[in-house]
């Protein structure tokens, strides 16, 4: 899960980032990691990490297109006078984020079915039982401290939790997920094995067999590996990308 760091673009109009994000929309749809006309994902486009495209207010993610992304800034106060204004949660958790973490250069805040049973449970935690779960071995936190919708206060506290950039991934305890990356195709690489590997997970409970947990250092190893496994986020997006063209090609517009 390594990735170049993409910040700025030579097109004012963010033509590559906006059809990258477009094409994340629309393949979680099809994977089912998204909830009805909520959830949102977004992607940095300025140096300081402040400037970012989000989906636009309740449009569900299958007919989400790269025009149809605001363009906004989380250090703007009037953002939600706007006419085109992004739902009041977005702003509220992905505005916070931008603001105060730089490192998050795309931010996807989603609530798939098998992660949010995870952040349901007293225990959150993700145990490495196989390949999937190793990946994130120390590389998550958990928010221990759902107060509501994801309003200002949410986004503030969320983007605390993240400070670290060890922690790309935060369950989101009686909410959902989140996951950031370097780019479009590692956050959205992340949120995809994590969903995989919390469906493993709970499945695996549910057997009520004991679990083979592996050691702290083979989780590590692994994770290790993954992180230092060539382009492997580039190549999914890349394929997403391909098989949009062809079969939803109108995403790009």
């Amino acid at each position: 899960m390594t990735s170049q760091l993409r910040i700025v673009s030579d097109d004012d109009n963010y033509t590559q980032q906006r059809v990258e994000l477009a094409a994340s929309f629309r393949w979680a749809a099809r994977m089912d990691l998204h909830e009805a006309v909520a959830n949102h994902f977004s992607l940095a486009v300025n140096e300081d990490g402040t400037k970012f495209l989000i989906n636009p207010n309740q449009v569900h993610f299958s007919q989400v297109k790269a025009s149809d992304l605001v363009l906004i800034d989380a250090n703007d106060p009037h953002t939600m006078d706007r006419p085109d204004a992004p739902d009041p949660t977005a702003w509220g958790l992905h505005g916070g984020i931008h603001r105060h973490c730089r490192h998050a250069r795309c931010v996807m805040h989603a609530h798939p079915e098998y992660g949010t049973v995870l952040a349901s449970l007293k225990d959150s935690r993700l145990p490495p039982i196989d390949q999937n779960s190793a990946v994130f071995f120390n590389r998550y936190v958990i928010d221990e401290h759902y107060g509501g919708l994801a309003l200002s206060d949410e986004g503030e506290r969320c983007a605390q939790l993240l400070a670290n950039p060890a922690h790309k991934t935060m369950i989101m305890g009686n909410h959902g997920v989140m996951t950031i990356g370097d780019s479009v195709g590692d956050a959205f690489n992340r949120l995809y094995y994590f969903e995989r590997a919390a469906r493993t997970y709970v499945q695996a409970l549910q057997t009520g067999q004991p679990l083979r947990v592996l050691s702290d250092e083979i989780a590590e190893k692994t994770a290790s590996q993954i992180e230092a496994y060539p382009s492997q986020d580039d190549r999914h997006l890349s394929e997403i990308l391909a098989i949009l063209d062809k079969e939803e090609p109108e995403f790009r517009t």
